[in-house]
């Protein structure tokens, strides 16, 4: 059964106001699954993963997109022919009127973003599509949510989480890691993959973990890049008014799936997961998913950060909305209580005007709860819908 994507409306006003449309994110996130329903079936399908078809758009790349003359395709996995681009926005020109012809997909972002900003710059529409958000596809328990994650066939088919994660983390090893960096010790790589999951929702310092790898820290931060360029984590940079300072300061690091961090660290059973040392950290970095996923369904940038004074103070996530910035507490606990309120109440006073008079806890409490100051303790599941009303 499918189930409805929010970047549905995005692509909609994308197919009406560009040539072609690009929708990234990581493998296996219902890319396909996405455009063949949302787009009809009018529309042809090639995938380059058919060596036969990849081949054909190398060998002969204007026969191969002249088959479209009469109808819009769908061309996934773009990044296996990037010649191809420079042919496509030669027939995007000929006929610049012709809006939402042209479909692409692919998995990778920085090699793939390249050759698209080189070839199709003002021609093409860049989405990106993660995997199930939770106003996607709803859970009402905690450990479920965290333990299933977002990625479409463990969420609907939990009994098939530990076979599909395992296929899914070899498959990435083998094909995605040396497309992307071309990584000759896959050994190693999959080490700091390991190792950078245990690290999950704390701060990313490459030189600590280039030290336990026994490796350097430009091959840490290369490797960073490659789990970011694949869509599997994220880095949430640390806040200041002076921009130069988030940029050259430790960004907070995050698995973008909750049961990729949680299968990767090796935990037992889902109720383990939230219990043990890591808990905290895996619903802070569910949190944080679910605020990036809701900026990505509306095709923008996420404009997300955290915040730490000098003294360890520190808010877990701030959401900026406009001009607004929102502060947010992330804790387990099911009985918020005043002393959540104080790093709240610390940041709205450093950041004045920028931020909102009311901080958030997300937490486990069953139902919204006042706090003092004006605060609200939410119930975590109604996060993503307070998010989306903003």
């Amino acid at each position: 059964m499918y189930r409805q994507r929010e970047l549905a409306a995005t692509l909609s006003r994308a197919l009406a106001g560009f040539p072609a449309v690009l929708v990234t994110g990581p493998r296996q996130s219902g890319k396909t699954t996405f455009l063949r329903h949302e787009t009809g079936e009018e529309r042809a399908y090639v995938s380059f993963d058919d060596p036969l078809e990849r081949e054909f758009a190398l060998q002969d790349p204007d026969g191969f997109l002249a088959r479209f003359e009469q109808r819009p395709v769908i061309l996934d996995e773009i990044q296996y022919v990037p010649a191809l681009l420079q042919h496509l926005k030669l027939r995007i020109d000929a006929a610049p009127a012709r809006l939402g012809r042209w479909l692409l997909t692919g998995s990778q972002q920085f090699g793939l973003m390249r050759d698209v900003s080189e070839s199709l710059a003002g021609r093409v529409a860049i989405l990106e599509l993660p995997p199930f958000s939770h106003l996607e596809h709803p859970r009402a328990d905690l450990e479920e949510a965290i333990w299933t994650g977002g990625y479409p066939v463990p969420a609907l088919n939990p009994e098939r989480r530990e076979l599909w994660l395992k296929s899914y983390v070899a498959t990435y090893l083998e094909r995605d890691a040396r497309q992307i960096r071309n990584i000759p010790d896959l050994r190693s790589f999959g080490q700091f993959l390991a190792l950078a999951a245990s690290r999950h929702g704390q701060e990313f310092h490459a030189a600590d973990l280039a030290r336990q790898l026994g490796v350097s820290q430009p091959t840490v931060k290369s490797w960073a890049g490659v789990l970011e360029a694949s869509y599997l984590a994220y880095f949430l940079a640390p806040w200041y008014r002076n921009y130069g300072k988030r940029v050259v300061k430790a960004p907070k690091f995050y698995f973008l799936d909750s049961a990729l961090a949680a299968y990767l660290t090796r935990q037992p059973d889902a109720a383990a997961a939230l219990a043990g040392p890591l808990g905290g950290a895996l619903l802070e970095g569910w949190v944080v998913s679910e605020a990036v996923k809701a900026f990505m369904a509306r095709g923008a940038r996420p404009e997300l950060y955290c915040w730490r004074a000098q003294d360890g103070l520190e808010v877990d996530l701030l959401i900026a909305v406009d001009t607004t910035l929102y502060p947010i507490e992330i804790k387990l606990t099911a009985t918020p209580g005043a002393g959540h309120v104080k790093p709240l109440e610390r940041f709205i006073t450093l950041a004045g005007e920028d931020a909102s008079t009311q901080g958030l806890l997300v937490c486990r409490t069953e139902r919204e709860r006042p706090l003092p100051g004006g605060h609200v303790a939410l119930p975590w599941q109604d996060f993503p819908g307070w998010l989306a009303q903003r």
